[in-house]
């Protein structure tokens, strides 16, 4: 199995907020968007760009809890005006991932990557794609499927839910309950391609229950963390895509299970009066995996 890394707090970070920047290693999230795009006004974005790469010169090689804090950069839309110039400042500077804005079909990717390969980034540096138009959704299937070639470098979906209410006209209910079909298609295509799936923002940071409430919501959806606009929102995200002490108890058991040697080979065993397959033992050892990433 893969090393798992932990995606439950997304911070989006302006290139252009030096006092923002200053603060990442005190941080508690696991990961920072260093953000080139909406959150920089367009007189600012050149400036913005200019400084990529003296922030990923002095990045933390860990944040104040001690775990690594994984930093991408979200460029500006390829087809606009800073978009090319900003893929290749953020390959220079070998973000652990670069999150493409507008993405509607697998080419937007499949051009992206090309542009890294160009420019011998290494393959740990990822693309992460922005699902934020009607037009990403009606191709969702087809774009998720890239993530099954690791030639493509795609590694994470991220719901832009607010692009998505703008451009559809839906109702932002505090609900959500019609952005939630949409959410739940992006999580199976999500898992259909071996990807990590993000919720969108929550854009009033001082209401801390409704965005709890937000979170808890979107982990039952299966939805493995939530990009965030304010540090205020760390904690509530953290505590919500953590295990919980009894899931991590009930996974121990069940691979404590599989591994006595009577169970050897079994396809199904018996435990505490429950019928166990591999499948339930392949869940657990992915929990107990993402328990020791974040040290539950």
């Amino acid at each position: 199995m893969d090393t798992y890394r932990p995606r439950r707090s997304v911070l989006y970070v302006p290139a252009s907020n030096d006092k923002a920047l200053a603060k990442i290693a005190q941080l508690s999230c696991d990961a920072v968007i260093i953000d080139l795009e909406d959150a920089v006004a367009p007189a600012d974005k050149v400036a913005a760009r200019e400084k990529l790469a003296g922030i990923f010169a002095n990045r933390p090689v860990a944040n104040h809890f001690g775990h690594r804090c994984e930093m991408v950069v979200r460029v500006n839309a390829l087809a606009s005006e800073w978009g090319a110039a900003d893929l290749l400042a953020a390959a220079g500077c070998e973000p652990d991932g670069i999150l493409l804005p507008k993405v509607d079909t697998p080419r937007d990717l499949l051009e992206a990557g090309d542009v890294l390969d160009d420019n011998f980034a290494p393959d740990s540096v990822k693309l992460w794609a922005m699902i934020e138009t009607p037009k990403a959704l009606l191709n969702i299937g087809t774009i998720a499927e890239l993530g099954r070639d690791p030639a493509s470098r795609l590694a994470c979906f991220v719901a832009g839910t607010n692009d998505l209410v703008k451009d559809t006209g839906v109702l932002a209910t505090p609900d959500r309950r019609y952005l939630v079909p949409w959410l739940m298609q992006m999580v199976l295509a999500a898992r259909a391609g071996g990807l990590d799936m993000l919720d969108g923002v929550s854009n009033d940071f001082r209401d801390l229950d409704a965005f709890a409430r937000e979170c808890v919501e979107a982990a039952a959806m299966g939805c493995d963390g939530k990009t965030l606009i304010h540090p205020a929102q760390i904690e509530a995200a953290n505590h919500a895509f953590a295990p919980t002490t009894q899931a991590v108890a009930e996974a121990r058991l069940v691979s404590q299970a599989f591994a006595l040697a009577e169970n050897t080979g079994k396809g199904v065993i018996a435990l505490n009066g429950k019928m166990v397959e591999r499948l339930h033992l392949a869940q657990a050892e992915k929990l107990l995996a993402k328990a020791a990433a974040i040290g539950a």
